[in-house]
């Protein structure tokens, strides 16, 4: 159990290196508040019906990362998808909520964007991870995003 936990912090501060590394420039700011709390989360692996750092699943990780600098979000990919304002892909800033369809009938999976064409998300295989928007499977999946920070609250969370 021990070194199930040390490996579990090194590969999650690892990660969160590369992940200032990789987002810092496409991001509001390498040390927002929305960057902190997902870095701490990477490495967290994915759990059906999971809403805390014991296990995520995808909308039960964007509903945690929110509801950490004070928005609440709906429970599922689905009715996340339903709120907030479209936004395009072009458009696109970091804490965007970013919708796939995964399993052949609409939106099944929202993770966030973190900026240089990246999101954060809970995968099935690999728990919570950076991905990029460009991998195939991704990109070929990409239903839309949502923001739901307005700018007031997107500009506290990134410069507080």
């Amino acid at each position: 159990m021990r070194s199930q936990n040390f490996k579990k912090k090194c590969t999650a501060a690892a990660l969160g290196l590369v992940m200032v590394f990789t987002i810092g420039a496409g991001s509001a700011s390498a040390d927002s508040k929305l960057d902190t709390v997902i870095s701490k989360t990477i490495g967290t692996t994915y759990k059906f019906g999971g809403t805390s750092t014991n296990g995520f699943d995808c909308s039960g990780f964007t509903s945690y990362v929110f509801k950490s600098i004070g928005l609440t979000l709906p429970r599922t990919s689905k009715a996340q998808f339903k709120v907030g304002t479209s936004v395009s892909r072009s458009n696109l800033r970091s804490g965007d909520l970013v919708f796939f369809n995964t399993f052949g009938s609409g939106v099944s999976h929202v993770g966030i964007y973190v900026g240089n064409g990246k999101f954060a998300q809970s995968s099935t295989s690999r728990g919570v991870t950076i991905t990029s928007l460009s991998e195939a499977y991704w990109a070929n999946r990409y239903v839309g995003a949502k923001r739901v920070m307005s700018t007031t609250a997107y500009k506290a969370v990134a410069y507080d």
